[in-house]
């Protein structure tokens, strides 16, 4: 599949990361999930924090794109360090009562090969949980050479992300 800048997707699997236990073959499996808060306010918080990409830019990553919000079809770059560029699309969305988020897959160019979804959800008992699942493998030989140090990495940065959104919700924590 194929964007108007002719950006190719560099896995088979396009979407998948909506199955939560899916993994491709040859692929490796992330799945993090962080506790958040409590309460219809951060979850409408953690909600708009990760539709804007302000998850995201407020862990300094760079999301160089002209979309507002992620939604399917838009092209996103992500920078890490200033130095690493990664482009993506976002290849679904989830917009439900108790459930927000969306996955972006990998485009030509970028140092991995695979997809990352990133989705907040209200359990039953008024828990906001953030939980970042991913499939991937390395498409760069730079990639390839730092080996179980990318995935450890990989981790890393889920972690982060909750941590992230608690930090941008906890004014919004009912008591």
């Amino acid at each position: 599949m194929s964007g108007t800048d002719g950006s190719e997707f560099t896995y088979d699997d396009v979407g998948a990361t909506r199955e939560p236990d899916f993994c491709p073959p040859g692929f490796h499996r992330l799945h993090v999930r962080t506790r958040i808060g409590e309460g219809e306010a951060v979850f409408r918080r953690a909600a708009e924090a990760l539709g804007t990409w302000e998850l995201h830019r407020s862990m300094g990553v760079g999301m160089d794109t002209a979309a507002d919000r992620a939604a399917p079809g838009v092209d996103v770059t992500v920078r890490l360090a200033g130095v690493v560029r990664a482009p993506c699309r976002v290849v679904w969305t989830l917009d439900e009562a108790r459930r927000s988020g969306w996955a972006y897959g990998t485009l030509s160019g970028h140092p991995e090969c695979g997809e990352e979804a990133f989705v907040v959800d209200r359990t039953g008992d008024g828990t906001v949980w953030l939980t970042v699942r991913a499939f991937s493998r390395p498409a760069k030989w730079y990639t390839r050479a730092t080996g179980p140090a990318n995935r450890g990495f990989q981790h890393a940065y889920a972690h982060r992300c909750g941590k992230v959104l608690r930090r941008l919700c906890a004014p919004h924590e009912e008591t």
